[in-house]
């Protein structure tokens, strides 16, 4: 993957992390340099060393990526995107779409003055292209959804307050308030990684794919049961790119997207946490809410070690629609761990708290039932 162009969608390939050299190396440096970070200069030669891997860990955590110092699609992308400051270009609905801190700025700027433009994702789609749209009509511009020197400057004129909550959130308030019933909701259910992205492997030789799959089936067995629709973003030896199975959850129209994943770590690290979405600027309160309840029943109900509930900026999180939420339910790397995911009743009982913090989720005095809906 040639490391000038701007991310592709597709899995990782030609990762840079420590020991690689060349002109990969030094384009992250400069980029890393032009955010503020300092690299030691016997590194910059395009030598990905110490004082490089720690610039880029420090730059992940602050973009809520996966801290692990590798520069793989996702690390590379955020930095392309946060070398765009707001009025470095003309910005417009455009396929595949725009990214970068620049529409970032516009999108907080417009969601503070009360134009809807969906969650702070730096992402230029329909919903951003709708909000300039009426912000140029209110201030009496051409409403053509091109973000241009007049469109900037009458943005400036009204000194929008990006610190006040924001029309994104209000209305992810206002959706949290109709949800009713998990009987007929669309669940889009993603088993983590691949058969080309297999992910981490436990001590025994159980690889995190295949481990997802077989907790995605359970997890989909389980909400069929309590009336919902689920439906699989990843199945056999397809192997679709995060980016893809976003939008096919974006396409089914889910209520929310359930992202499986088995963490990875020292041996004895053991425990369950949950991702939403969020940045240092922003979060979804919903995918907060729908993850709170998740780590509720995975360690209140099961007893599993309590690694907490976590915002971060990953590709699934950020590029749904719906509320979304990577559940990590154990430490695959863990010996007692894994040896519990190949055992089909801890991975029924996974399944079902899941399947209940949904349901709390989705139900509004969050009732949720060891018993399917259907059968209470």
């Amino acid at each position: 993957m040639p490391l000038g162009l701007p991310r592709p969608d597709t899995p990782d390939v030609n990762l840079i992390r420590a020991g690689s050299h060349g002109e990969d190396v030094r384009d992250v440096q400069q980029r890393l340099a032009r955010l503020g970070s300092v690299i030691d200069p016997d590194e910059t030669d395009g030598t990905f060393g110490a004082s490089t891997e720690a610039r880029v860990r420090a730059f992940q955590q602050q973009r809520g990526l996966v801290a692990d110092g590798i520069v793989g699609s996702d690390t590379w992308g955020a930095l392309v995107e946060a070398g765009y400051a707001i009025g470095d270009r003309t910005l417009y609905l455009h396929e595949p779409f725009f990214r970068g801190d620049d529409i970032l700025t516009l999108q907080r700027k417009l969601n503070a003055l009360g134009f809807d433009a969906w969650k702070d994702d730096g992402i230029f789609g329909p919903h951003v292209d709708a909000a300039v749209r009426e912000f140029q009509t209110n201030v009496g511009l051409e409403p053509d959804g091109i973000v241009g020197l007049e469109t900037l400057e009458a943005l400036e004129r009204l000194r929008a307050d990006v610190e006040a909550p924001s029309r994104a959130r209000v209305r992810e308030a206002e959706s949290m308030r109709e949800m009713t019933t998990l009987v007929g909701a669309i669940i889009a259910i993603d088993p983590g990684h691949g058969p080309g992205d297999p992910g981490a492997s436990g001590p025994g030789g159980f690889v995190e794919h295949a481990a997802t799959a077989r907790l995605a089936a359970a997890l989909a067995r389980e909400l069929g049961r309590r009336g919902a629709e689920p439906i699989l973003l990843r199945d056999g030896l397809d192997d679709p790119s995060t980016g893809e199975r976003a939008r096919a959850a974006n396409t089914a129209d889910a209520a929310v997207c359930i992202s499986l994943h088995l963490n990875d770590g020292e041996p004895a690290a053991e425990g369950a946490t949950c991702l939403y979405f969020g940045t240092d600027v922003s979060t979804s309160p919903a995918g907060q809410r729908l993850a709170e309840h998740i780590q509720e029943e995975l360690t209140g109900r099961m007893g599993l070690m309590d690694c907490r509930t976590h915002a971060m900026s990953l590709t699934i999180l950020r590029e749904t629609r719906m509320p979304a939420v990577q559940v990590e339910p154990c430490f695959i790397t863990n010996p007692r761990e894994e040896a519990l995911l190949r055992e089909d009743a801890f991975v029924g009982d996974t399944a079902r708290a899941i399947a209940i913090g949904i349901e709390r989720f989705l139900t509004p005095d969050e009732s949720g039932s060891e018993e399917p809906a259907a059968e209470r």
